[in-house]
């Protein structure tokens, strides 16, 4: 009687297959592992998108201020590994501070004055453009 069924598993009613069912709830209740796959590339995705628009805003300024503001950065420089020397623009007259870590402090104030024009050499990509027109030039 081997490849014959037996007549017990045939006349079994329905609600003995869901009992059995029942009796193993680990392995019912566990979700696939498709899906916690699915939902963790989710998420990598979503921070993902965060991080390439933080960048996105950092590189091309859009999260600083407005032009309307009344204190706007003239310039700086650094003067040691954590200190700098900024020139701040606040209405008409400049103040020079010194900035170190935890402390700002005002040196001296001056009349506003007129920003010459950046060089092409010190804005962003300038001295690549410069190199290439440079080799352009002695070919």
């Amino acid at each position: 009687m081997k490849g014959r069924r037996s007549l017990a598993m045939l006349a079994a009613p329905a609600w003995t297959a869901a009992a059995r069912a029942a009796d193993t709830p680990a392995l019912a209740s566990a979700p696939p592992a498709g899906g916690l796959l699915q939902v963790l590339l989710g998420l990598i995705v979503v921070l993902a998108l965060m991080a390439a628009l933080a960048w996105f805003l950092r590189r091309f300024g859009v999260a600083r201020g407005g032009g309307d503001s009344v204190v706007k950065i003239v310039g700086g420089v650094a003067v040691g590994s954590r200190e700098r020397v900024m020139v701040v623009e606040v209405g008409e007259q400049w103040i020079v501070v010194g900035v170190a870590a935890g402390r700002v402090s005002a040196l001296t104030t001056l009349p506003r004055q007129e920003t010459p024009p950046t060089p092409a050499a010190a804005t962003p990509g300038g001295w690549l453009k410069q190199t290439l027109d440079k080799r352009h030039a002695a070919r």
